[in-house]
């Protein structure tokens, strides 16, 4: 094979120079933007390679996409890597980074000094300081660049005695206003990484999801109304909803997922569109698109936010089949394939081929379903669930997204990504702010603190954000079915501490435990295809806890970030016990410890064994702790505590570190 005529083909870009930065950190495999907060400082690091022995320095600079004028940081120095942090005040796509140079005058004084010492000869070398300063000081303006030229002129000057000289040249505010811009002489740079800047409710929130039309629908006056001010009050910040179109009639579902459906069946809210619309539609019978926009106004006023969920697919009655046949996938025999997950069938519904033959169509298609997000973002819905969209192409979520985002800075999508770990953590780095765990089937401590370590601090940490729900209307997994209402309790203390978002479906607060059959996760008399009349007065709710659970949750801002996650040892199997720790702009830190009994229908005592770094106290042999969840106080120790757990008395602990 010939080699190419031009060398140069062969090196990477970025290491053409004689300053190299490498491995930036935190990226995506895909190299699609990571991800942080409003607010919250976002450490960027990365290795700096220069031949010899200079100093090298860097700063970290970044800006929102489509703006001039950069934010700048300086990187500090340690363990082999270069990190500075970057802070954005409001949401939206930002670039960075990472610019490094020889510092030339650090490394002349750094040399200088080392001269000195040796009580070597520096005439020379107080000149090539001068002229060094001079060349650098072209790039300052005021005090700063009359500090650095009057140095200059100091380390020029003969009639001076060199210990004078001496000082000039090693002057620190000297070295300080120096530090200030980089050194263009030798300056290389990472290139543009990206960065999404999401607002609070893309990575921490308490959702509560309810069936509209078991409520009564949308018109002011029904029981909705009345429901949604009970869910606010027990703390809930987002209010979920199914899809709320019109549901087809044709193989429409009957109870229990039955393919005939008896008279009166309302069928499965996923069966999307009818003669009465599409997406863009309302169902009639749960009230109007008027309807809709006072509910969510007055959820708004709640202090809460409603999250639709979009399903891109469509009953055989959806009028996309009748206008647009070519964005389905039809069979030899002209008929519709329905949607299928072998041996699984939906005979009500025909899935989007969101990839046809023909470029147009396929385009066509991806600007209608992008509609579906603008036409309800344009009438206030800033949250969207998104079901299934692992089984749509990965190139239509990294067009739609950031494209809708833009739009509107605020959206956050909410992925139903029950599928690969491959495929889940690519749906949340084109785009989606969060996504469904495997936190359901996760069970056993081994489980819990291994899926916790992975979620926290493993490669995905950057960009894939958890939402743990212990149950949805599709599951019914694990200790919960025909589980006691301690069981309840432990899962939704699990989920509400371990993530910073969390949710339950309604009839959690119930503990309805019976599943469609031995085999089946789902629901027995599933809500997905009848109605379903609650009794929230039934004596033995868990309501009070879970809404004490979103009150721990508000007050204590730890719990809402998965990075301070830490795990303690104990000595049973059935006792997890995980901290979290947040240090706060102004207010001290808050940390928590959280125990539980995995298995609270049996007494179980053993020792929880606590480092006092986890909770922001190094080195304390004693801890203060308050129980949020009964008010008890204990002095807890470094190193093991005990704790034990009767059934019927408590689930857990969620000790509050009483710092002082």
């Amino acid at each position: 094979m010939t080699p190419p005529t031009d060398p140069r083909r062969l090196v990477p870009p970025s290491a053409t120079g004689r300053v190299v930065v490498r491995d930036v950190r935190p990226t995506t495999p895909l190299g699609a933007p990571v991800k942080t907060v409003v607010g919250d400082p976002l450490e960027v690091s990365a290795e700096l390679v220069r031949d010899g022995h200079g100093v090298l320095a860097a700063r970290l600079r970044w800006r929102p996409v489509g703006s001039r004028s950069w934010s700048v940081a300086a990187a500090e120095p340690g363990d082999g890597r270069y990190r500075a942090e970057l802070v954005v005040g409001e949401p939206g796509f930002v670039e960075f980074e990472v610019q490094a140079w020889l510092d030339r005058a650090a490394t002349w004084r750094r040399d200088l000094a080392r001269r000195a010492a040796a009580g070597q000869d520096l005439g020379v070398e107080f000149i090539v300081g001068a002229q060094l300063y001079e060349e650098r000081a072209v790039a300052l303006r005021g005090a700063a660049r009359e500090r650095v030229l009057d140095a200059a002129a100091t380390l020029r000057s003969a009639t001076c005695r060199d210990e004078v000289r001496l000082a000039a040249g090693t002057d620190d505010a000297v070295a300080a206003a120096l530090e200030s811009v980089p050194d263009v002489h030798e300056l290389a740079s990472s290139g543009r990484h990206l960065c999404r800047v999401d607002r609070e409710r893309a990575v921490a929130g308490a959702w509560y999801e309810l069936f509209p039309r078991s409520e009564g629908g949308f018109v002011a006056g029904s029981a909705l109304w009345d429901r949604v001010e009970q869910v606010a009050a027990d703390g809930f910040d987002v209010l979920y909803l199914p899809p709320i179109h019109p549901i087809g009639r044709t193989a429409r579902k009957g109870r229990d997922n039955s393919t005939v459906a008896r008279a009166g069946d309302v069928g499965s809210p996923w069966a999307i569109g009818a003669a009465e619309g599409g997406f863009d539609a309302v169902h009639p019978d749960l009230g109007t698109l008027a309807d809709v926009e006072r509910f969510v106004a007055r959820v708004g006023e709640l202090g809460m936010e409603v999250a639709l969920d979009v399903a891109l697919q469509c009953s055989p009655d959806h009028p996309w089949v009748r206008e647009h046949p070519e964005w389905f996938e039809h069979l030899p025999d002209g008929t519709i394939r329905t949607a299928e997950n072998p041996p699984k069938r939906y005979e009500d519904i025909y899935p989007l081929d969101f990839w046809p033959e023909r470029e147009s169509d396929r385009w066509a298609l991806w600007e209608a379903c992008c509609g579906v997000f603008e036409f309800w973002a344009e009438r206030g819905v800033r949250i969207f669930r998104v079901d299934n969209p692992h089984t749509k192409p990965v190139a239509f979520w990294a067009w739609a997204i950031p494209r809708l985002q833009v739009r509107w800075p605020d959206l956050v999508f909410l992925a139903e990504a029950f599928t690969d770990p491959a495929r889940m953590h690519t749906l949340a780095e084109v785009g989606f702010s969060q996504s469904y765990t495997y936190f359901t089937w996760r069970t056993t401590k081994w489980d819990l603190e291994s899926y916790g370590e992975e979620l926290a601090h493993g490669p995905g940490a950057a960009y894939f954000r958890p939402n743990f729900w212990p149950t949805t209307p599709d599951i019914l997994a694990g200790p919960l079915r025909r589980g006691s209402p301690d069981q309840f309790r432990v899962r939704a203390l699990l989920a509400a501490t371990m993530s910073p978002s969390w949710g339950v479906y309604s009839g959690y607060e119930l503990c309805e435990h019976t599943p469609q059959s031995e085999s089946n996760e789902e629901f027995r008399n599933s809500e997905k295809y009848q109605l379903v009349q609650r009794d929230w007065s039934a004596p033995g709710s868990i309501a009070p806890f879970l809404a004490g659970l979103n009150r721990i949750r508000r007050a204590h801002p730890s719990l809402l970030r998965l990075h301070s996650l830490r795990f303690c040892r104990t000595d049973s199997d059935l006792v997890l016990a995980h901290t979290h720790h947040r240090r706060l702009a102004g207010s001290g830190d808050d940390a928590v410890i959280v125990v539980a009994n995995l298995d609270p229908d049996r007494e179980v005592e053993t020792l929880v064994h606590l480092d006092p770094a986890t909770v922001g106290l190094p080195g304390a042999e004693s801890v203060p702790v308050r129980d949020e969840l009964t008010g008890e106080r204990w002095t807890w120790r470094a190193g093991p505590n005990y704790v034990r757990f009767a059934p019927g008395e408590r689930v857990g602990h969620v000790l509050v570190v009483e710092h002082g």
